[in-house]
């Protein structure tokens, strides 16, 4: 009777493992998703002031038409990757359009007209703003995926994560290892 009561205690205190480690797996891996979320949301901010900064650039900056469409083409990549989930050209294609904003707002220190444009002086602020807000997302997403990762690859909860088909979150990585000063 004894043995049979400690097999019991013994099952039970495994059953309540598997449903706590599992069901804390599940909340990390939609923290991931809402993270990732977070990512997208703000870039497709970015990807949605962009065409207002190139039009309002166009008309001072006519000879800057490769500069213009490269920046265009990187913001269409991006949403492009951004609905497949696919981080890693996200990333890429976020470090092209970071780099690619930067050329403008360099090439508008040669066009004083342009740097006095109310309109692209707030543009310029919203897309600083939004440059911030990308990087306290990316901040969150790679601590979740972190966190999500390491659960699932430590013992006993590797066995668990194998046996349900948890797999590990890419981190979103960029090239770029300072923060974007813009200047006027």
């Amino acid at each position: 009777m004894e043995t049979i009561n400690i097999i019991l205690i013994i099952v039970g205190v495994l059953i309540l493992w598997i449903i706590f480690t599992f069901n804390s797996l599940i909340s990390l891996r939609n923290d991931v998703k809402k993270s990732f979320s977070g990512i997208d949301v703000q870039l497709k901010r970015r990807s949605d002031l962009i065409p207002n900064l190139v039009e309002t650039v166009k008309g001072y900056a006519k000879h800057e038409k490769e500069l213009l469409e490269n920046v265009t083409k990187a913001r269409t990549s991006i949403m492009n990757a951004s609905n497949k989930e696919d981080i890693k050209t996200m990333a890429k294609e976020d470090n092209l359009l970071s780099n690619g904003l930067k050329s403008i707002f360099a090439v508008a220190e040669n066009y004083p007209k342009l740097k006095a444009n109310e309109n692209f002086l707030k543009l310029q602020d919203e897309l600083s703003e939004t440059e911030d807000q990308i990087a306290a997302s990316r901040r969150i997403y790679n601590e979740n995926v972190t966190y999500f990762n390491t659960k699932i690859q430590t013992f006993p909860n590797n066995l668990l994560a194998s046996m349900f088909n948890f797999k590990e979150k890419e981190l979103f990585e960029t090239s770029e290892k300072r923060n974007v000063k813009v200047k006027i």
